[in-house]
C-alpha cells in the first residue's frame, strides 16, 4: 500500500503553461471551490498491481441530507459509470464521488452505501444512489484480479481534505496512461473577476485516455514520436476520462449540464481522439447554498435561486481552460511506471515539451531554472 503522492516535476503554471486569461485560483485546484473536499488511496504492489480510487466530496456535510444540483454530460459512452440516470433525471448528487478502475466499481458503490449509512440520521435510508467513475487501468494493472477493495475505497472517502489536491501517479491514476503516456490525476481552476461575481470553477481529471498530445496547440506528442499506431482493429483506441467540475457558481441542474458538456472542448485541446473505444464523462454540480436540494428546506414548491442564462459564457470560458489545464497537470505531474507484463510507460519529457513549445512561440519556463 502506497498513500503517498509522487510528484515528477512542477505543475502547468510553475512551466508557465497556463491556457486562457482568466486567472486560476489559490490553489489552481478543484478545491478552489469553497467546502470540496478530495481524498486518494494509491495501491501499488509487485510487479502488477498499479491502481487506487479518488473521492471527492461537494462538501463536507451529509450529502444524503444536503444533496447538491448536479448536471452530466457523455461525449462517447464507452464507460461503466454508476448512478448517471439518477442524476440525469433528479439533477442531483446525494454522495461522494469515487473514481477508480473499471472493474473496482461495484466495490466502490459498496464503499460509498456503507459510508452514507453510518452516518448520523441515514441508517435507515432505503434508497442511496452511489456515484462512480471509472477508466481501465489494465495496461499496468493486473485489473483482472480485482486488487481494490471496499475497505480501500472507504479509506479514500475518509481521507478526503480540502487544500492542496496531491496528482499524477495517485489514487485512481495510479495505474493511468494517456495517449501513449504515462498519465495520472490532475486539478485545475480559474476565477471569474469580482465584476463577474467572483465565481470559481474547480476541475479534477483522470486521463486515461487515447489521441495525440497537444500542448497549447503544439503538436508534441507528433514531434516526439511517442503517439501509439492507430492499427486497423482499434487495439489502440481504448482508454477513457472523468472530468469532475466544482463551482460556486448557482447554477441549476440545466445548467450544470451545459457546464459539464463545455469541459469536453478543453479536453479536444490537448489532442483526445474521442475514440469508439474511450468513456468520455463530465459530471458538474455547484456547491452554492441557495441552489442546494435538501429535503427539508421543501414546503411542496422549492424556491432556488440561480444564475441566468446570459451570464453563464464566462463560466464556460472557465470549465474549458481548467480542463485543459488539469489534463496537462495530470501527464507533467506523472512519472514514468513499470506494471503488468513488464510493460513500461514513459512519462512526458518535459524539457522536451519545454523546446518545442518555445520553438514553435509559446514562452515557457524552464524547469531546472
Amino acid at each position: 500500500m502506497n498513500d503517498a503522492a509522487q510528484p515528477r516535476a512542477r505543475r502547468s503554471p510553475d512551466l508557465a503553461i497556463v491556457p486562457g486569461v482568466l486567472p486560476p485560483g489559490p490553489l489552481d485546484a478543484i478545491t478552489d471551490v469553497a467546502g470540496v473536499r478530495v481524498g486518494h488511496v494509491t495501491l501499488v504492489e509487485g510487479d502488477d498491481v498499479r491502481t487506487g480510487a479518488t473521492a471527492i466530496l461537494p462538501h463536507g456535510g451529509n450529502l444524503l441530507r444536503d444533496r447538491v444540483p448536479a448536471g452530466i454530460s457523455v461525449a462517447n459512452g464507452h464507460g461503466k459509470m454508476a448512478g448517471v440516470t439518477q442524476i440525469i433525471e433528479l439533477g442531483e448528487i446525494e454522495t461522494p464521488i469515487v473514481l477508480t478502475n473499471t472493474l473496482a466499481v461495484p466495490r466502490a458503490a459498496e464503499a460509498i452505501l456503507d459510508w452514507t449509512l453510518a452516518l448520523p440520521g441515514n441508517a435507515n435510508a432505503v434508497s442511496i444512489n452511489p456515484v462512480v467513475g471509472e477508466t481501465n487501468d489494465g495496461k499496468l494493472n493486473a485489473i483482472e484480479g480485482r486488487p481494490l477493495t471496499t475497505d480501500h475505497v472507504l479509506r479514500a472517502i475518509e481521507a478526503t481534505t480540502s487544500g492542496t489536491v496531491d496528482e499524477g501517479c495517485v489514487g485512481a491514476g495510479s495505474g493511468t496512461v494517456a495517449m501513449g503516456w504515462k498519465a495520472g490525476i490532475g486539478t485545475s481552476s480559474r476565477r471569474l473577476p469580482e465584476s463577474l461575481n467572483g465565481y470559481t470553477v474547480g476541475v479534477l481529471v483522470q486521463s486515461n485516455f487515447p489521441g495525440s498530445v497537444r500542448v497549447l496547440g503544439v503538436p508534441v506528442g507528433r514531434l516526439l514520436g511517442g503517439d501509439p499506431v492507430v492499427t486497423r482493429d482499434g487495439s489502440e483506441d481504448s482508454g477513457s476520462i472523468m472530468i469532475v467540475v466544482a463551482t460556486d457558481a448557482p447554477l441549476s441542474d440545466r445548467n450544470l449540464t451545459r457546464l459539464a458538456r463545455r469541459a469536453f472542448a478543453g479536453l479536444a485541446r490537448t489532442g483526445a481522439s474521442f475514440a469508439n473505444g474511450s468513456g468520455d464523462y463530465a459530471i458538474a454540480f455547484s456547491t452554492a447554498d441557495s441552489a442546494r436540494r435538501t429535503p427539508e428546506r421543501r414546503e411542496g414548491v422549492a424556491t432556488l435561486r440561480e444564475l441566468a442564462n446570459d451570464y453563464l459564457s464566462p463560466l464556460f470560458e472557465a470549465v474549458i481552460d481548467a480542463t485543459e489545464e488539469a489534463i496537462y497537470n495530470s501527464l507533467f505531474t506523472a512519472a514514468t511506471m513499470t506494471g503488468r507484463d513488464g510493460r513500461t510507460f514513459e512519462a512526458l519529457p518535459i524539457d522536451r515539451v519545454l523546446a518545442l513549445l518555445r520553438e514553435h512561440g509559446n514562452p515557457t519556463e524552464d524547469p531546472l531554472g
